[in-house]
């Protein structure tokens, strides 16, 4: 892993958190993008050389829903930039951490991105993510 790429935040009203984000960071997002497998619409803040997400669900079956549902807004995930994904895969499911994904699907900011389930990552969800090619 070579980073923290971002930080993933459920919130429950995107355009009131940009607001509040762009007070707290000084400074405006630099884009929103809709991940309509996921049932999600980001804003991405830049901070340093790491990322501050916001997610809204966009529809009531979504993950982002669910956790809104369970335990309201705050953080969500930790995002790791790795170079290759499938070899951090392979790596972590032989070191005992259970993927939720083991196949990478397409995530927001032209990634490929991987899951990690919380109960084998002291109860945060750790996501990992490639670059596009």
């Amino acid at each position: 892993m070579r980073k923290i790429e971002h930080i993933g935040i459920a919130v429950a009203d995107l355009q009131k958190s940009n607001e509040l984000f762009k007070r707290l960071l000084g400074k405006e997002h630099f884009k929103t993008e809709v991940v309509e497998g996921e049932g999600v619409e980001t804003s991405f803040f830049q901070v340093g050389e790491t990322k501050v997400e916001l997610l809204q669900a966009t529809r009531s079956d979504s993950p982002i829903a669910k956790y809104l549902e369970k335990k309201s807004e705050g953080v969500h995930h930790i995002a790791f930039d790795v170079a290759d994904i499938q070899a951090e895969v392979k790596r972590l499911k032989d070191a005992g951490f259970e993927i939720l994904n083991e196949t990478p699907k397409e995530g927001a900011d032209n990634k490929l991105v991987v899951f990690l389930h919380p109960r084998s990552t002291n109860g945060v969800l750790v996501e990992l993510c490639q670059e596009k090619k």
